[in-house]
């Protein structure tokens, strides 16, 4: 074998080892990166999870198309986790939290279940579920502050990873203002997961997002107003009794 060819066989061999190596490495940290997802929507491979879907208001029994729209997202994620999905409207969700993963979509006037977990689970939100028009309609009241919808251009939207313990499947809550900011907290949650990954890690949390200008941008801009987990958590105080002086 002249040293020509002897290179070339080296070279060969060395560039299949190489492309060998790089497969390796590549299938590797795209295992890597689908655990983690898996872990942070518990979501493990062939395993059940649970959609609630609430309903439009005034059409009983049909679902707003942003909200479909919604579920389309998460159906995409869940695929990606080679996890299963079971549909359930809200008003027949009678079972606990923690075995199973759960996303529930939309706000507590068209959501029974929804409203649950908020009573349970977050109970320093408080949402105004009067029908009746006004400036306060649907606004949200987390801790002091509170955020009124301003349709089309200012609209927000509660964003939630909550678990009832170490090894509880978590309950995701995508809780908005309109159907359109469901939308856009589950395409937030989709695209930003390696990042609320990094900050929060498997832990609870609640993230109170602004859905700006929709009526433009549909539901892709979206900014965070902040981390409201502790205030969302923490119980409203109670007024103290009044008491009414009276003579004898």
């Amino acid at each position: 074998m002249t040293d020509d060819v002897r290179n070339i066989v080296l070279g060969v061999i060395a560039a299949g080892i190489s492309g060998s190596l790089g497969w390796l490495a590549r299938t590797y940290l795209l295992r890597r990166k689908l655990r983690r997802k898996q872990a942070f929507f518990g979501l493990p491979a062939h395993s059940e999870c649970l959609l609630v879907v609430n309903r439009y208001a005034g059409a009983e029994g049909s679902v707003h198309r942003y909200d479909v729209f919604a579920l389309l997202e998460l159906s995409a994620l869940i695929k990606d986790c080679a996890a299963n999905a079971q549909i359930v409207t809200h008003d027949v969700a009678q079972q606990g939290f923690g075995e199973r993963t759960e996303f529930c979509v939309g706000g507590p006037t068209s959501n029974q279940r929804m409203a649950a977990h908020l009573r349970t689970l977050l109970p320093g939100v408080r949402i105004n579920t009067d029908p009746e028009p006004g400036p306060d309609r649907v606004a949200f009241q987390i801790g002091s502050e509170r955020y009124r919808l301003e349709p089309g251009i200012s609209e927000y939207v509660l964003l939630a990873r909550l678990t009832g313990g170490q090894d509880a499947r978590p309950v995701f809550l995508f809780c908005g203002q309109r159907a359109i900011t469901n939308q856009a907290a589950t395409r937030y949650v989709s695209r930003h997961y390696e990042k609320l990954l990094r900050k929060h890690g498997n832990k609870s949390f609640a993230l109170l997002l602004k859905v700006v200008n929709s009526q433009a941008y549909g539901p892709d801009v979206v900014e965070v107003v902040g981390d409201v987990t502790r205030a969302a958590q923490a119980p409203v105080p109670t007024a103290p009794p009044s008491h009414r002086a009276g003579g004898s």
